[in-house]
């Protein structure tokens, strides 16, 4: 459904994407994660045709991005991360609206319209200004403008960016329900997200594709992983030059908590068991240790292995 080979794209004096190269299959929803300046955004802007590449190729449905624009824009539905909407626009007569600019006849947007508003839960808000909607419901007018369409290929990026936990979760249910019909490529921020709405994940960084792989096997890569948290009563400067100095530490974070203490959550190299040596370490210091556990890693512990970065804000 959607073949990225060799992806290139240049700046002025920047790189953005390194021969990047991907596929997707149908119904798929793919995870598309990377820190600041990764090229995630970059990447979903030249599927769009929005951007045309240095060099290197996308094929969506079979047709070339760069070739073949408008039969790709036919058969992608695209809302970008900061959802571009008419706020003084009641929503039904936004998607009308919409519905026209995209070719969609009379006749079909009389069963379509009512469709995408009940899958989109939007049917009883239909008549209101979309401005003074929740920013909840704005991103479901979002995704109601994407698939009106009934496009191949749903391209979402930060779908779920300043929801809160409950908006998120109901977020999460409508993007699983388009894969019934739709491939769906999604970019966030949010990891538990990933790993709980998306069949596959990618990770990128510094623009080249570090991983590639079902969520099984993200699974199983976490296995590898050995993540320890520890309370200690040391000096934050000491401790951390301590840790930083480790060569089986892969990476670590510190918080303050009350009385002196300090709480690491502490990624270890490999399948080392770092507990004996931490422990050691403390010992030799004269430093307190209060609790050292081992514990499930999570996917945001790969992505930092991978990466060295943790997820923080959008990239270009």
């Amino acid at each position: 459904m959607i073949e990225v080979e060799q992806l290139t794209k240049r700046y002025a004096g920047h790189t953005a994407l390194r021969a990047l190269s991907f596929s997707v299959k149908k119904g798929q929803i793919v995870g598309f994660l990377g820190p600041n300046g990764a090229g995630k955004s970059t990447t979903m802007r030249i599927m769009s045709t929005f951007m045309p590449p240095t060099s290197g190729r996308i094929q969506i449905a079979g047709y070339d991005v760069a070739r073949k624009p408008m039969e790709v824009r036919k058969r992608i539905g695209y809302m970008p991360e900061n959802n571009p909407l008419h706020l003084d626009m009641r929503v039904e007569e936004y998607l009308r609206f919409r519905a026209g600019l995209k070719g969609v006849s009379a006749d079909r947007l009389r069963t379509r319209l009512g469709e995408v508003l009940d899958l989109c839960d939007l049917s009883n808000v239909k008549r209101k200004i979309i401005g003074q909607m929740s920013k909840g419901y704005r991103q479901r007018v979002g995704v109601a403008d994407a698939i009106l369409h009934q496009p191949e290929v749903i391209i979402l990026d930060e779908p779920t960016i300043g929801l809160d936990p409950h908006q998120i979760r109901l977020f999460r249910k409508l993007i699983c329900s388009l894969a019934t019909e739709h491939t769906v490529l999604l970019s966030t921020h949010i990891l538990s997200e990933v790993e709980l709405t998306c069949d596959r994940i990618l990770i990128l960084h510094d623009g080249k594709l570090l991983a590639d792989d079902s969520k099984e096997t993200i699974h199983r890569r976490l296995g590898s992983l050995t993540h320890v948290v520890a309370e200690i009563a040391a000096p934050w400067e000491g401790l951390s030059q301590s840790l930083e100095a480790m060569p089986s530490i892969a990476d670590f974070k510190m918080e303050d908590l009350k009385h002196g203490f300090l709480k690491c959550h502490l990624t270890a190299r490999d399948e080392i068991d770092i507990r004996p040596l931490l422990f050691e370490e403390i010992k030799h210091r004269g430093w307190t240790l209060r609790e050292l556990t081992r514990q499930q890693p999570a996917l945001e512990d790969l992505f930092v292995h991978l990466t060295h970065v943790r997820p923080n804000q959008k990239d270009v």
